[in-house]
């Protein structure tokens, strides 16, 4: 058995230690935020809504006042739909918007879903009619947008 020790310089430790130190700054500053459900939330704004527990129409129209819509009392629509096995490039774009808002449609894939539509009484600056989409599964929404009526409007998740 052999044991060889070194007497380290205080030089050379505290050299070495700066080195792990600008390592450790750097990576840190480089390495990106994992685990935040919502990328594009803004800095510093904690905001949680909640998902769960949607049954009655009642809570899916508390649902969209936590994002400041307000709706009318009855839904536009209900019906189910089937969200598709294979993703097509518009579903994915679709699905994209839901990503950017925390929330993965690819999970429930060949799953029938009850969409929900609501007409939105307080959109600003807009002037045509607009309607609040939400999909639930199993009581919890899983998807969701607000979308004008126009075929050249524009369409954007929960949040302002």
């Amino acid at each position: 058995m052999f044991i060889y020790s070194m007497r380290a310089s205080t030089i050379k430790f505290c050299g070495v230690l700066c080195v792990a130190l600008v390592a450790l700054i750097t990576l840190i500053a480089f390495v990106p935020a994992y685990g935040s459900e919502a990328p594009d939330a803004s800095a510093g704004q904690n905001v949680d809504y909640n998902y769960e527990k949607i049954k009655t129409n009642d809570d899916r129209i508390e649902f969209l006042s936590q994002f400041g819509w307000q709706v009318k009392p009855n839904a536009v629509a209900e019906e189910e739909v089937l969200i598709p096995e294979q993703f097509d490039k518009v579903f994915s774009g679709y699905n994209e918007i839901q990503r950017r808002q925390g929330l993965d449609l690819s999970k429930y894939k060949k799953k029938l879903v009850n969409r929900y539509t609501y007409e939105v009484t307080n959109y600003n600056g807009y002037e045509g009619t607009v309607y609040a989409n939400i999909l639930v599964y199993r009581n919890r929404v899983i998807g969701g947008d607000i979308c004008s009526a126009d075929i050249s409007g524009f369409l954007h998740g929960f949040e302002k």
